[in-house]
C-alpha cells in the first residue's frame, strides 16, 4: 500500500533556492512511491490548521520543508501523537535540523525524512511544545528584531540583529529554580535547550541531547556589552562554556522567576515569564540520519 505523506511547505522560503529545493522534495517524494497531500496555508495560522486538522485525522507522515518557525508548527501537532515528523531544512537559521546532524541537500534529506523513526523528547511551555531552544534576556530580545527584518535573509539576519540590540543590553537578577534546586543570577540571556544550537547556528548548549529526558541550561551572567561581543563569537564553536560568566544546569523541569520578560521557542514567541519549562521525554517520532558506524 502507498504511503501517504503530508507535505508542509513555507510560502516565505518560496523564493530562489526555496522554489527549487520545493520542487526537488516533490519530485523526491513521488520518486519514492509517496502519494503527497500538500498542507500549505496562505498564512502560518492556516498552515498550523491543516496539520493539526491532518494529524487528528490519522496522518501517519508529516515532513516539514522550511526553518525553525515551521518545525514549531509541525511539532504543535505531532507531539504526543504516533504520526512520524521529517524534516527537510529549507530555513533561514535550520537550528533544529542541525541539532539533529540533518543534511543541507533538500534530496537527501527527503529521503532521510521517509525512514526510521527515533523517540525524541520536547520542550513544554504552558500549552506549547517547543522543539529546539527556549530562550529570554539579550537572545529573546535579538530573536525579537531578527523576526522583524526584512534583510538579509539567512542566518546572517541575527548578527544583524545583535549588533542593532546591542545598546539596549540590560542585566537582570533571575532566580531558576532546576527540579528542586533554586539558583540566582545576574543574567543577560537565559537558554533552555532540548538541542543545542539556537540564533542560526550558535551552538548555546553544546551537550543537550533531545533523547536523555533532560533539558540543558546556559546562563550568560553579569557581562557588558563588549564582552559580549566576545561571547558571540565563541558561542558558534560550543567554546563559550570556558568563560567565566557563564553558568550550565541540567534537569527536568525549570521555573524561571523574572518579572514579565519576553519568553521565546523554536524562535516564536511564548509569552512573558514567570514560566515553567519541562522537558517531555519521548513525545515526538522523528525521522533521523543513520548512526554511524
Amino acid at each position: 500500500m502507498t504511503e501517504t505523506v503530508h507535505l508542509l511547505t513555507s510560502p516565505d522560503a518560496g523564493r530562489g533556492r526555496g522554489d527549487r529545493a520545493f520542487a526537488a522534495i516533490r519530485a523526491e517524494l513521488e520518486a519514492e512511491g509517496r502519494a503527497v497531500v500538500e498542507l500549505t496555508g496562505p498564512t502560518a495560522d492556516a498552515s498550523a490548521t491543516a496539520v493539526t486538522d491532518a494529524v487528528r485525522d490519522g496522518a501517519s507522515r508529516l515532513v516539514v520543508a522550511g526553518g525553525d518557525g515551521l518545525v514549531h508548527i509541525g511539532v504543535q501537532a505531532v507531539a504526543g501523537t504516533s504520526t512520524a515528523l521529517g524534516v527537510v531544512p529549507v530555513g533561514t537559521g535550520n537550528d533544529f535540523a542541525r541539532g539533529l546532524g540533518l543534511p543541507d541537500d533538500p534530496v537527501a534529506a527527503t529521503r532521510i525524512a521517509l525512514g526510521p523513526t527515533q523517540a525524541i523528547d520536547a520542550l513544554r511551555v504552558r500549552e506549547t511544545w517547543v522543539a529546539s531552544v527556549a530562550t529570554f534576556g539579550f537572545a529573546g530580545d535579538v530573536n525579537g528584531r531578527a523576526n522583524r527584518l526584512r534583510f538579509p535573509r539567512g542566518p546572517s539576519r541575527y548578527t544583524v540583529a545583535t549588533v542593532a540590540e546591542l545598546p539596549r543590553l540590560r542585566r537582570r537578577r533571575v532566580r531558576l529554580t532546576v527540579d528542586d534546586e533554586m539558583h540566582e543570577f545576574d543574567a543577560a540571556l537565559v537558554a533552555v535547550a532540548n538541542t543545542a544550537w539556537f540564533g542560526g547556528g550558535m551552538e548555546i548548549c553544546p551537550d543537550a541531547d533531545p533523547a536523555d529526558g533532560l533539558l540543558d541550561i546556559t546562563v550568560v551572567g553579569d557581562v557588558g556589552r563588549i564582552e559580549l561581543l566576545r561571547f558571540f563569537r565563541l558561542v558558534f564553536s560550543g567554546a563559550h562554556l570556558d568563560h567565566p560568566d557563564v553558568h550550565t544546569l541540567r534537569g527536568q523541569r525549570v521555573t524561571i522567576e523574572d518579572d514579565a520578560v519576553d519568553l521565546w521557542g523554536d524562535g516564536e514567541p511564548l509569552g512573558a515569564t514567570p514560566a515553567v519549562v519541562d522537558c517531555q521525554p519521548g513525545v515526538v517520532q522523528i525521522a533521523l540520519p543513520p548512526a554511524p558506524r
